[in-house]
């Protein structure tokens, strides 16, 4: 069986949690199995434990971000050690982009990263999918290594070369600590203020970069004022493609809530679709109303990031033109 370990920063707890859940199925079938920190029981020594399972692990998973870079000891021992161990062929590392961070000029810059191109898994409109891609990744590489019957050498603590290093002292603590909340209306709102201008940005650079990518295309990008928006393409100096973004106030059925799409113009505020805030009791997220997925062939069920939103709009806005 293929060991993996897993270097985090412990603020990145609950997207490494979310990664081992897809890893399940790996899991299940006897191919992998899985090391963190929050494995280590009551009573062991941390320094010592977290060394021997790094020597020990056949596949090494960085799970960057900012706060992977400014750990001392992710960044300084468990890293090191493992681009050491890459070298020389005794482990596999594959870094695992989880937030925008500056990390290309890095020692582990020059490796193959996850998700493909190295797109931030906070950056998928559904986060679900970048950590199939991972699974994947993961997938292929233990893969390789049952194919190469590759034997690495099992190591104990006292053969590591950084046992030697000062580890501070670190609680022992389940990683199942989230608890439900209720979400308050300035929370909501806020919410939702901050995906309509997210989606306001995510339309204005979308149709710049759409126009210098196409010498027949022409677009227009208005701001309307604080809660609306228009957008344009023009095709040969023809209008393509028409759409109108903004806050519903719910006062009325036909006026609808939440962030509203309509094709064309607006001057009688019909619409066809909706956008609007909800969640689980833990995390907030948008949710369509479903008018028009029937169009997109999407899953009605699923829970949106400002991403998955304003990306979910803009095919609706230049599905004519494809």
């Amino acid at each position: 069986m293929i060991s993996l370990f897993f270097s985090y920063s412990h603020k990145d707890e609950e997207l490494r949690d979310e990664l081992e859940i897809h890893l399940s199925a790996l899991k299940r079938q006897g191919i992998i199995s899985v090391w963190h920190d929050r494995r280590i029981s009551a009573g062991d020594e941390f320094g010592r434990e977290i060394s021997e399972n790094l020597e020990n692990s056949n596949i090494i998973i960085l799970l960057v971000s900012p706060y992977f870079i400014n750990s001392d000891y992710c960044y300084e021992i468990e890293m090191k050690r493992s681009m050491e161990r890459h070298a020389t062929g005794e482990a596999i590392i594959i870094p695992v982009i989880l937030h925008p961070c500056d990390w290309h000029d890095l020692p582990f810059g020059k490796l193959l990263a996850c998700p493909k191109d190295g797109k931030p898994i906070s950056k998928f409109p559904n986060i679900h999918d970048a950590f199939l891609e991972v699974t994947k990744a993961i997938k292929n590489a233990a893969s390789q290594l049952n194919q190469n019957n590759s034997e690495f050498p099992i190591k104990k603590a006292s053969e590591c070369p950084n046992k030697e290093k000062t580890i501070e002292t670190h609680s022992v603590r389940s990683s199942n600590l989230r608890l439900k909340r209720e979400f308050t209306d300035r929370e909501r709102d806020k919410f939702l203020t901050d995906a309509f201008e997210y989606m306001a940005n995510f339309f204005e650079g979308s149709l710049n970069e759409l126009k210098k990518r196409n010498i027949d295309i022409d677009t227009d990008f208005r701001r309307v004022d604080a809660n609306r928006f228009t957008a344009t393409i023009y095709h040969k100096g023809n209008e393509a493609s028409r759409c109108n973004i903004w806050f519903g106030d719910g006062s009325t059925f036909l006026s609808g809530s939440g962030i509203l799409y309509s094709s064309g113009d607006f001057s009688n505020n019909s619409y066809n679709e909706s956008i609007n805030v909800e969640n689980d009791e833990y995390l907030m997220y948008l949710k369509p109303m479903g008018m028009q997925f029937h169009l997109q062939g999407q899953d009605q069920d699923q829970k949106l990031t400002f991403e998955g939103g304003a990306e979910y709009y803009w095919s609706l806005f230049i599905e004519h033109l494809q």
